[in-house]
């Protein structure tokens, strides 16, 4: 993995996380999972399920978000018979810890070994994709580059290639290579990522530019994959500004690349 030692260290950090300790109690049919990731360090993960044999989405959630802002989302995966996950990070939710990129990557495998272990036990379903929605992005990528034979496709919304992109973007004061070299190796990995992909972008962003997402979509070796605009959204409305479109491209994608049931 690319060191994040300079960006972890530096001042960057907080202008990169905005960590929020809110949660909520489990909404009636979902379940809460902590999972360990360092010693007396866990991160907390919400599964909102509608159904045991319906496929999965395990959603890594954008920055200043947490698990339970998405107890009233839920349902709308719900209506398009869609189970939900989602994982906060270090200082999110009920999760302990401080934020970093180091931990962020190193984190999301765990969560990712620990949610198919869950689901297994219980007996859901074993179709799952893995989304990031903006700082999320990077956890679904980096899973998506690893663990290609255990999940059936990546989703990324409002999302970039490297945190680099948006460091850049931002204006933030950096100095060293090391930002170059993270840039270069995160790019030559999301080229081998040939998993099927589903691109989200709201055509307004200018936190994250549209162009990141043309970029993504241009670098992913998968075979099947598709980039989405959605017209007149922004980087905090491209849920809500078309509900219908955002909803369908999503169950689409799940739905077309769904294994086949073994009779």
């Amino acid at each position: 993995m690319a060191d994040y030692s300079q960006i972890d260290q530096s001042p960057l950090l907080s202008f990169l996380f905005y960590p929020r300790g809110d949660t909520t109690p489990c909404p009636e049919g979902a379940f809460d999972l902590l999972v360990p990731v360092e010693k007396e360090i866990s991160v907390a993960c919400r599964f909102y399920t509608g159904h045991p044999g319906w496929p999965w989405v395990l959603f890594f959630h954008g920055n200043g978000e947490v698990a339970s802002d998405y107890d009233e989302i839920a349902p709308f995966y719900h209506q398009r018979e869609i189970n939900l996950a989602v994982a906060d990070y270090r200082g999110y939710g009920a999760s302990g810890g401080s934020p970093s990129f180091t931990h962020l990557f190193h984190d999301s495998h765990l969560v990712f070994k620990a949610a198919r272990e869950e689901l297994s036990r219980k007996g859901y379903s074993r179709d799952l994709w893995v989304m990031g929605r903006s700082m999320g992005s990077l956890s679904a990528v980096e899973l998506a580059y690893h663990y290609p034979e255990e999940m059936n496709g990546l989703i990324v919304e409002s999302g970039f290639a490297s945190v680099t992109r948006l460091i850049k973007h931002l204006k933030l004061p950096v100095r060293g290579r090391m930002l170059g070299l993270i840039e270069q190796e995160r790019l030559a990995m999301i080229r081998q990522i040939d998993v099927p992909a589903l691109i989200l972008h709201g055509e307004l962003d200018v936190l994250v530019p549209l162009q990141e997402a043309k970029d993504l979509h241009h670098y992913l070796n998968s075979s099947k994959k598709k980039l989405v605009i959605l017209p007149n959204a922004d980087h905090n409305t491209i849920m809500f500004a078309d509900l219908k479109q955002y909803f369908s491209e999503i169950q689409d994608f799940v739905q077309s690349t769904r294994l086949p049931k073994v009779l």
